[in-house]
């Protein structure tokens, strides 16, 4: 059976998809206010140290593994150590990763249905007011319908991209989104930037103050630097599996690394860019709002007031 196991087309097209996996809700959302509250450069000092000691050395495991089964998480500890209760680590990075997959597919529903607001001009009576965002968001969770709809559709296109297979579907798909998200964080970035107080945005999170870089701001770092490249769930045993034998594995684990570290500083100055351009209502809204969690923050705050209070239309909503 793994002699007929499909395989990547390239070996940038793996690569792509290793990073598309890594990518997410942790590099866009959660390391730009993280990295914030604990630090800034100092913390990004700290976790790019991990990221690159820790996270790399289990990325190439990981790979290691996949490759050299054939077969997914479950099926490569068995073949590994038959007869074992190592399965049973596959069965658990399996769990987790359908427990992480249990939301992000509702906040992958919100991302549509503010997608299709943003278009339709939904954010332009918002007017900087962070309690009419709150409550639009509020109308949106709380409705029985809605959320599910808007779910179920992110779901589906996330089938039908699975079901085309690993060249023609998830491959051909990174090859598309991935530079598509990198335009768009660009395109961010360099707005976020010409604002007034865009540059002390990126002083504030990039300006190493050790001052604030406590002992748990530390295993914030290392536990992040997991996180954020799916250490641990077997998805990069899944993808390893379908690597051929000639594939320089330190070379793509160094690759995905980077590219997933540089998409998290990419959103971190975009961010920060946008979120400095009126200091006293980013403040004021973060620490009214910093218990609701980073992406519910976002949508609140960030996802559809603070575009608009900064006079982002239509493109620009779209792309945040």
């Amino acid at each position: 059976m793994s002699q007929n196991r499909e395989q990547w087309g390239s070996k940038l097209g793996f690569i792509l998809a290793a990073t598309g996996s890594a990518v997410g809700i942790g590099n866009i959302w959660k390391y730009p206010s993280i990295a914030g509250q604990n630090g800034g450069g100092a913390f990004t000092l700290v976790y790019l140290v991990c990221i690159f000691i820790v996270g790399l050395s289990i990325v190439v495991a990981e790979f290691v593994i996949g490759r050299k089964t054939q077969l997914s998480p479950v099926g490569a500890f068995e073949k590994l150590s038959p007869g074992s209760n190592w399965k049973w680590v596959g069965f658990l990075g399996v769990a987790s990763a359908f427990v992480i997959l249990s939301f992000y597919g509702v906040v992958g529903g919100w991302i549509l249905k503010y997608i299709v607001d943003s278009i339709a001009g939904g954010f332009n009576n918002l007017s900087g007011n962070p309690e009419i965002a709150g409550a639009v968001f509020d109308g949106f969770i709380t409705s029985t319908l809605s959320p599910i709809v808007y779910q179920i559709l992110f779901m589906g296109l996330c089938i039908f991209v699975i079901v085309q297979g690993v060249k023609g579907g998830i491959e051909k798909w990174s090859k598309i989104m991935m530079p598509v998200i990198i335009v768009l964080l660009g395109v961010l970035a360099i707005r976020g930037m010409t604002l007034e107080g865009g540059m002390e945005g990126l002083s504030f999170l990039f300006n190493p103050r050790f001052e604030d870089l406590t002992a748990s701001a530390i295993v914030l770092a290392l536990g992040h630097s997991f996180f954020t490249v799916s250490l641990g769930m077997g998805t990069m045993i899944t993808y390893g599996s379908y690597l051929d034998k000639k594939q320089n594995l330190m070379s793509s684990a160094l690759w995905v690394i980077f590219l997933d570290t540089a998409i998290a500083m990419l959103a971190g100055v975009a961010i920060f860019g946008l979120n400095f351009c009126n200091i006293t209502f980013y403040f004021s809204s973060v620490s009214r709002r910093s218990h609701l969690g980073y992406a519910i923050l976002h949508f609140i705050v960030y996802g559809s007031t603070y575009i608009s209070y900064i006079y982002f239309r239509g493109c620009y909503s779209i792309f945040y």
